[in-house]
């Protein structure tokens, strides 16, 4: 004897199994991410806005007196500093780190890596776009393991810096 001989009633368990997965993906790609910020710098904001595209993230913006002792608290190294410092599963993302790259971090999550840093402020990374132009920049990986090019991004043709 068949205990479901109703051949029209479906399992409930792979549904709801589904449904969970699902919920689960979505959570894993929309990231919260806050953003400690001196209250004064704008290109704080068009870096969350980048953040913000396609409804990837969410960032809270943080307005902090204080910078140095946020980077000095979340172990930058001073070397990589830049305007803003973000947080983000437990990662320091410092300064203009292009949305991708922090993708690929909380993807892969490298042993002995702690954060992603751009130092300074180079021209046509996010939140410093001006039009065509773009500096070279990298996207440093650092931590416990030490240091190591994430990332490279090459200046443009149209780039006199």
């Amino acid at each position: 004897m068949r205990l479901n001989a109703n051949p029209t009633r479906r399992p409930i368990l792979p549904v709801i199994g589904t449904i969970l997965l699902a919920a689960c993906t979505t959570a894993a790609q929309a990231a919260e991410i806050t953003m400690y910020r001196d209250p004064n710098c704008g290109c704080c904001l068009a870096w969350a806005k980048h953040m913000e595209q396609g409804d990837r993230h969410d960032v809270t913006s943080v307005d902090h007196p204080d910078m140095s002792a946020v980077k000095v608290e979340r172990g930058v190294p001073n070397d990589l500093r830049s305007c803003h410092t973000a947080i983000v599963k437990g990662y320091v993302i410092e300064g203009h780190v292009p949305a991708a790259d922090i993708e690929r971090l909380l993807a892969e999550r490298p042993a002995g890596v702690t954060g992603l840093a751009v130092a300074g402020m180079p021209m046509g990374s996010p939140g410093m776009e001006h039009g065509d132009h773009r500096q070279a920049y990298q996207v440093i990986a650092f931590g416990p393991g030490g240091r190591s090019v994430w990332a490279s991004y090459p200046a443009n043709q149209g780039s006199a810096l």
